[in-house]
C-alpha cells in the first residue's frame, strides 16, 4: 500500500493530500529513509513522521483498505 493512504487509513495523519504533502517535503522516512507519497509500506516497516514541529515513531502491525475507526489503532505500534 502507498505511505500516503497508509497514513490516511490508519489515521495518523487525517486527510490524504496533508499526507502526500508531509511526504513531498521529506517529513516522512520509512526505515530511516525519506518516503515519496507513492512509497509502499510493508507490515513491520518503522515510520518517522516530523510535523509541528514534533517527531512520532510507528512500527505497521497491519496494512487494510478499509478499518472502522475504532479499530485504526490495531494497525500500528507508537514506538518510543
Amino acid at each position: 500500500m502507498r505511505i500516503d493512504k497508509y497514513l490516511k487509513v490508519s489515521r495518523i495523519i487525517k486527510r490524504r493530500t496533508i499526507a502526500q504533502e508531509a511526504c513531498d517535503k521529506g517529513r516522512v522516512l520509512i526505515n530511516g529513509k525519506v518516503a515519496k507519497s507513492s512509497s509502499t509500506v510493508k507490515i513491520g516497516d518503522k515510520l518517522e513522521i516530523n510535523f509541528a514541529g514534533n517527531t512520532a515513531k510507528y512500527e505497521i502491525l497491519e496494512i487494510k483498505e478499509h478499518v472502522k475507526k475504532e479499530e485504526t489503532g490495531l494497525m500500528y505500534k507508537i514506538v518510543e
